[in-house]
Parts: C-alpha cells; structure tokens; sequence
C-alpha cells in the first residue's frame, strides 16, 4: 500500500481501509515504520489509523483525539485495541486515559526511546543530557517540527538561545537511508550542533508489534 506524504501524514494522518480483529492507533510520524512491520510479518489481522503527527505540537490535544479513536474503534467493532503512542508529552493522561478504557499503549517517554529501545535509551540519559534527537520523520520533516515552529524561519538569531546548551545532534534511524543521514547532517549544521548517527531500526516498536501478536495467536 502506498502512503499519503509526509504533509498529509502531518497535518491528516491516515487510515487503512482493510478489515482486521485489531486496531492500531498511533501517530502519522510513526506510519511508515508499522505498516513495514505490518507487511514484514503478514500481520494481515492488524488495521492502522494514525492520527496527524502536528498533534506533538500541541500534546494536550493528544489525548482527546486518542479517546475519539478509541470510540470510533469500538463502533467498528474491533475486538482489540492497542495504542502506538508514548506518553509524548501529555503528563501522564494518555496512561489515565488508557486505564479508564481499558487498553494498552507502547511503553515509553517518546518515540525516540522506544526506538533507540526504552532500556537502553534510559542508561545513555545522563551521557545524552545535551542532546537533541531525530528520527527518519523528523529529519523529512525538521522545517515543520522544529525550524518553523520555533521561529527560526524568521528570526535565526535564536537559534544560540534554543540550542546553546546543546551539544550534538543524534539522528536515530530507522532505515539505513544515505539521503536521510545527508539531510540530517544538515539539520546538525543548521543547529550548530555536533552530529552522530545511530542506527536503531524499529527497536521496541517492533518487539511491542510482536508480542501483541503472538497474544492474539495465543489460545
């Protein structure tokens, strides 16, 4: 199935047509990587509806729209409903929201540990402190999530007051992709930031997609 761009993703998010018994709800940045795992797998039982990826720019709409989905799941009859969301931002409501209806989210902060893999992301914190992370969407997308939103578009002068106490830019990869790894280069240069790669693939992702499959296949 071929995907919308990364616009659409961003400002409409997307929705698979198909029938399944589970329904995944996640976010338009993290698209492209489940229906990978989704066709890697043959996880053909699995239905994908991803909510627009510029609610991380507003975190307290998050949780709202993921109540709404869920609804809207259970109209359509899905049995099981997992949510592909980390906290991302909302305080601890979207766990609040996932206790009162009885589901369950991937664990972790935000996507950049559960792909760098939530346990190892959590032992590099303290090395990691002074760094600012990308993933394979935001590095497409760095103008509408970090350059634009932050007004560096208009006023550059404030980059040093937003970064100055960065020191690196660490792109997380999903793919190994050498347009992806130039364009994040550039996003580094851009930030004034000293750039590394690490290649993650799909890290806990990946491993949350299987185990919640191999529960659907258990008897």
């Amino acid at each position: 199935m071929s995907l919308p761009s990364e616009h659409i993703l961003t400002e409409q998010g997307f929705g698979e047509s198909q029938d399944g018994s589970v329904l995944l709800i996640g976010c338009g940045a993290l698209a492209r990587e489940i229906l990978a795992l989704k066709a890697a797998n043959s996880w053909n039982h699995m239905v994908l509806r991803c909510l627009p990826a510029k609610l991380h720019l507003y975190p307290e709409k998050i949780t709202p729209a993921v109540r709404e989905a869920i609804h809207k799941g259970r109209e359509d009859g899905f049995g099981t409903i997992y949510i592909l969301y980390a906290d991302c931002g909302t305080g601890g409501h979207l766990d609040a929201l996932c206790a009162e209806e009885g589901v369950e989210r991937i664990a972790g902060p935000h996507c950049y540990s559960f792909f760098d893999g939530n346990e190892a992301f959590a032992e590099r914190a303290d090395d990691e402190m002074r760094s600012f992370y990308l993933t394979d969407f935001l590095v497409k997308q760095f103008d509408a999530f970090v350059w634009r939103p932050m007004g560096l578009d208009r006023h550059p002068e404030l980059r040093d007051m937003y970064f100055g106490n960065y020191e690196s830019l660490i792109y997380l990869a999903q793919t190994n992709n050498p347009e992806l790894d130039a364009k994040a280069a550039l996003c580094a240069e851009r930030l004034g930031l000293r750039y590394e790669r690490r290649s993650t693939g799909y890290g806990d992702l990946e491993i949350s997609m299987k185990s919640l499959a191999v529960d659907r296949l258990s008897p």
